[in-house]
């Protein structure tokens, strides 16, 4: 596999998006970040961060409802697979720089109001992260099963992802999605995305701790958290009850028969809905 067949594929998956969707690239001290761009201009910002290995195209199957009131913008997160471009001199290596590279994005969009910010599972736990750095600039915050933020992984899921993490290959990346959402039916597109993530050149991205509880508890804005009730990441029911322990503005709900990484293009009726009714 190759880079060029990931990009062909990368358009495969972003040609299900709606017609006008538009792409723009936004520079940051941290390099270019791309954007995939639909809704109508001039409409309240929504930003979406994908999770970990994915892309802004992984929203195909959320962004035509959500765009009827909202101008959407999904970035590629800057050194994961996508056409974000990392500027090699000054690399992302702390939380510190991961919000500095959120105030530059929506500087660069030209977010004066607060936005709505959606993530998935990594891409969550970079929300909430930036929710706590600059309260001010998020209206409300929306986590799609986030990882790493009210409770740590599941240890067999960790060793399922080992191979794949190791020795990533296409035919790795695909056996640990199949057994992580229980073989229900994925995008046949979005999949051979996934597949070609394998071989494109990527850096080590930012990990560490879990929000600390304090910081949690003294964070007022509304919070959507939507946990994938079959998922093998975590616990889904303990994270709904840490989440509902710790936020003190927050809806938690647990979507029924959906894996971690079946999320969010895969049975999407109710979290289109439950995002649309939250975001108001």
């Amino acid at each position: 596999m190759t880079t060029e067949a990931f990009f062909i594929a990368y358009d495969k998956v972003l040609a299900k998006w709606p017609e006008g969707t538009e792409h723009r690239t936004v520079s940051t001290p941290f390099g270019d970040t791309y954007a995939a761009v639909c809704g109508p201009v001039g409409a309240p910002p929504l930003v979406l961060l994908p999770g970990g290995g994915a892309t802004a195209g992984s929203w195909f199957a959320n962004v035509a409802k959500w765009a009827r009131k909202r101008r959407v913008y999904a970035v590629d997160l800057i050194g994961e697979a996508g056409r974000s471009a990392p500027d090699a001199s000054r690399p992302i290596r702390t939380v510190a720089d991961l919000t500095g590279w959120l105030d530059a994005l929506l500087d660069g969009l030209g977010a004066e109001e607060p936005v709505d910010l959606c993530g998935h599972s990594y891409g969550a736990w970079i929300a909430l992260h930036y929710a706590l750095h600059a309260p001010h600039r998020v209206r409300r915050l929306v986590l799609v099963d986030p990882t790493q933020c009210f409770a740590g992984f599941r240890p067999n899921y960790l060793l399922h992802a080992l191979p794949m993490l190791l020795r990533p290959s296409a035919r790795r990346t695909r056996a640990f999605l199949t057994w992580e959402t229980g073989g229900v039916p994925l995008d046949p597109d979005w999949l051979r995305l996934q597949e070609h993530t394998a071989d494109f050149p990527t850096v080590k991205p930012v990990t560490g701790p879990r929000p600390a509880p304090d910081a949690l508890r003294a964070l007022r804005l509304p919070v959507l958290v939507l946990l994938a009730g079959r998922g093998r990441a975590h616990d889904a029911g303990k994270v709904a009850a840490r989440a509902a322990d710790l936020l003190p503005a927050v809806r938690t709900a647990v979507l029924r028969d959906v894996g971690h990484h079946g999320l969010p293009h895969t049975r999407t009726a109710e979290l289109n809905g439950r995002v649309a009714e939250f975001l108001g």
